[in-house]
């Protein structure tokens, strides 16, 4: 092919899509989830990223980052997301803008590797075929029938061996049900399978102890955000207590962040859809393993698939409810987590292999 290729232009929509009830986690209620979607254009071919964001990421990308990137080489995608990642220092890289400038990133990994031809784990370079992943959901709006049947969904319908729940209700104030949710939990799944809860940083640094505790007795494997994730001291306080994994980095926007939180974890959490794109998430793989870390997919699994199997450190893929839904419904090309894991590229479709189905989700278009 031509190697002179230049990207002519970014296209930006945004859709808000309703969730099936009322969600809430620790800290957090919702009863939507809005995806910003961006498609970069160069010779006739498409390539898509998208990032889970509110839609003025969207008017960021347009305002901000399109004219950046259109008219460079469409083969230079590190160049393009230095270029954004300098553009947007003074209006501020973490939040908003940092999860525009991952779409755009996500976008041109996909049109490079459509460019060519080739399957993106291909074109990274692949260390397995196979990329374990883990479900998540358990909010803490779910009634003990609803908590069950979706974990069984997981367990026993499709096979996968680790699964997570949401614990932390009302900042912490509501310990009691927690534990019970997560003995109802552990009753629903058996003894083998491996039991995940995130506090979304709802506990205070010695409650988390107490609560950790009781935790490991239940067999629970991993506590991700035990304590707020800008707490670095309180979180290495909780790793150096509690007998579970400690895990964190979902809110990390750039590797000197990374870095800052490999050294009070047990596992490193990062997201493409926040923390720079496909680039920004290779990079934080690499931090996570100089500290003799793995890494794990925050959330977004479609969007994360292939890098992931191009990491010889990789942990898993986070099965999210809300996003799998979305991703499903939104775009073709939807891997298969039967058995506990995906395989990107297994059938040899260019890119990420997801297409977006503009049909479907016009009823949800909010930019």
């Amino acid at each position: 092919m031509r190697t002179d290729v230049r990207i002519d232009g970014l296209d930006v929509a945004a859709f808000t899509v309703p969730t099936e009830g009322p969600e809430a986690d620790g800290t957090l209620a919702w009863d939507a989830t809005t995806v910003v979607v961006v498609e970069a254009h160069c010779d006739g071919v498409t390539g898509t990223g998208w990032t889970y964001a509110p839609a003025e990421a969207g008017a960021a990308v347009t305002g901000l980052l399109a004219g950046l990137v259109t008219g460079r080489s469409a083969l230079d995608v590190a160049g393009a997301n230095e270029a954004m990642v300098r553009a947007v220092r003074d209006a501020g890289r973490q939040g908003l803008l940092g999860c525009a400038v991952s779409a755009v990133d996500i976008a041109l990994w996909d049109l490079k590797a459509r460019l060519l031809d080739l399957p993106l784990l291909r074109l990274v370079g692949a260390v397995t075929e196979e990329v374990p992943v883990y479900g998540s959901g358990g909010f803490t709006t779910y009634h003990d029938t609803h908590l069950a049947a979706q974990l069984t969904s997981w367990v026993h319908g499709h096979g996968i061996d680790r699964v997570k729940i949401k614990i932390g209700e009302d900042w912490g104030r509501a310990v009691h049900r927690d534990l019970d949710r997560v003995r109802h939990a552990r009753d629903t799944i058996g003894p083998e399978a491996a039991l995940y809860v995130d506090a979304n940083g709802a506990y205070t640094r010695k409650q988390a102890v107490r609560v950790g505790e009781v935790l490991a007795e239940l067999g629970v494997a991993w506590f991700e955000e035990p304590v707020p994730s800008d707490d670095l001291e309180g979180l290495g306080i909780v790793r150096d207590q509690c007998r579970c994994d400690v895990a964190a980095g979902e809110y990390g926007y750039d590797p000197a962040y990374f870095g800052r939180l490999a050294r009070v974890v047990d596992c490193l959490q990062a997201d493409a859809t926040r923390c720079g794109g496909l680039t920004g998430w290779l990079r934080a793989a690499a931090v996570a393993q100089a500290h003799g870390l793995e890494i794990s997919a925050h959330c977004a699994p479609h969007a994360h698939a292939h890098v992931a199997a191009c990491v010889p450190n990789l942990r898993h893929v986070e099965w999210f409810h809300d996003h799998v839904r979305i991703e499903s419904a939104l775009f073709s090309g939807a891997l298969d987590p039967s058995g506990g894991t995906i395989r990107p590229g297994a059938d040899d479709a260019p890119g990420h292999g997801m297409g977006f189905r503009r049909a479907e989700a016009s009823p949800y278009r909010v930019l």
